[in-house]
Order: structure tokens, then sequence, then C-alpha cells
């Protein structure tokens, strides 16, 4: 009946309220940091009273705050959602959406690895449809630091002095013909690795097995000072791999290790 009050109506206004505080919310970036009310009014198309009510909202539930000089802030409330949701994002979820776009452009089988010690883990991998590839990198599988395109790359940004002490303090396993074993030999591949920003190994840990892989930074820039966390690899068959496939693969995988460092520092805060 005209008469009753509608329940639609009513859900339709929450909603109105909620999609104005989050147009609000959405104000602020690195280049405004502060906003007035009538800025306010002016963005969401309403009365300056209008909206200075829902900044006493949000500022109620501590979501904003006034600004020392004037105007309003993002409150502390963010800041304690900000960190409870870094708390639920893991590695492997912020890297697998990557992992799997890049499994499908390159069509071949892609890594997400660390070093923990003298052992690399393999975290996650993605599969391509097109083409499959017998390696030892299983999820959750270790190997040693000194083989393979993974383990070379997390070795690389490791501080020298460090680097060579951890390959003299272990037997260094050869794997196939190609595997390095000599530590002098390893150090200059490492400083090579460090150069050339990448990582490509022929054979060195499985047979016919090329691998490219580049690294993961705490924070998505390219000085030495980016801790290196991860490393992000392909693993195809090198026999079917061209040079001009080589090249375009090696370039895909640097830009995927781009992007998920960048994700990492949104994270990171």
């Amino acid at each position: 009946m005209s008469g009753q009050p509608s329940r639609t109506t009513g859900y339709r206004e929450r909603n109105s309220t909620a999609d104005r505080a989050l147009d609000i919310l959405g104000m602020f970036s690195d280049d405004i940091p502060v906003v007035s009310a009538t800025q306010v009014a002016a963005h969401l198309g309403v009365a300056r009273s209008t909206g200075y009510r829902y900044i006493q909202t949000l500022i109620a539930n501590r979501y904003l705050e006034e600004a020392p000089g004037g105007g309003f802030r993002l409150g502390l409330r963010l800041l304690e959602l900000a960190r409870l949701a870094r708390r639920t994002y893991g590695l492997s979820e912020i890297a697998m959406p990557v992992l799997t776009e890049l499994a499908a452009t390159v069509h071949e089988t892609v890594l997400l690895t660390r070093r923990v010690g003298d052992l690399v883990i393999c975290l996650d991998r993605a599969e391509s449809e097109t083409h499959r590839v017998r390696i030892s990198y299983e999820r959750g599988a270790t190997l040693p630091v000194n083989a393979g395109a993974s383990a070379l790359v997390l070795l690389a940004w490791t501080d020298p002095a460090d680097a060579r002490a951890l390959l003299e303090g272990v037997r260094l396993q050869r794997f196939t013909a190609s595997t390095l074993t000599d530590v002098d030999s390893l150090m200059a591949r490492l400083e090579q690795i460090r150069a050339d920003g990448y990582s490509i190994t022929r054979s060195e840990l499985d047979h016919d097995v090329l691998g490219i892989a580049a690294p993961i930074r705490a924070a998505p820039i390219r000085e030495a000072a980016g801790a290196v966390v991860a490393a992000v690899s392909v693993a195809a068959v090198a026999s079917r791999v061209s040079r001009q496939d080589e090249d375009e693969i090696r370039m895909q995988v640097c830009r995927a290790a781009t992007t998920i460092s960048e994700r990492l520092a949104q994270i990171d805060g």
C-alpha cells in the first residue's frame, strides 16, 4: 500500500549514503592529502551543509579527522584497516594473479621462489594450458642455491661476502654437465646477473630446460638497496624456444617481477 514505508527505498537510501562516503574517501590522493567541506560538496554535487554532514559522520567513525592547517585528512581508522588488510595478504596471494597471466602470455610454466638459508623453495607455480614441462621445481620442493635461474637470481642480490660464505659452506651439487660448482665461477656469474637484472640458464638444473628469472623486490626500485625477497621465473623446454621467443619471455618475466614488486610495496605501505 502507498501509505506503508518502502523497505526497498530505505535500503537504497542506506546504499546511497555508503556510496557518498566512499566518494569522499576516494577524493584523497598523494596530491590531495587534505580536502575542505566546500570541495566535498562540489565533488558530490550537494549543498555545503549536506557535504559537511557526511564529513561529520566520517569523523565520528574515525575515517576522517580535522587537519592541523584546516580542512580534513584521512583518519586513524583507515590506518587500522590497512594494517589488518596487510595481514591477510601473503606473497603467493599477491603474486598468483601475475603468475597466471604470465603463464598464459608466454605459454610456459611459471614459478615463484624464495631463498631460505642455503635452499631455494618453490612457493607456487602456474601452468600453461599450451605447454607442459617436467621440472624439478614442484610446489614446496627445495633445491640448492647453485643451480637454476631462480636460485641464481635470489643469490645474486645477496651481499657478495655473504653469498661467497654460503657457497663455500655447502656442498655444491652437480645436476647436469652445465651446472656450476666452482665458487669463483659462480661469483662471477652472480655479478653478471646483477648487471643484467635477470638470469638465464640452459640445462643447468634439468636437461633441455631453459630458465629465465627476475628478482622481486621489497620496493619497486632497481637500485641495489631494494631488497630481493623472491623471484619469478619461466621454465620451458629449451629446444622449442627460439631466440626471438626467449627475448620476449625475458621481457615478460622482468615486467611480471616489477608488477609483483609494486603490489608488495602497496601492501607494505
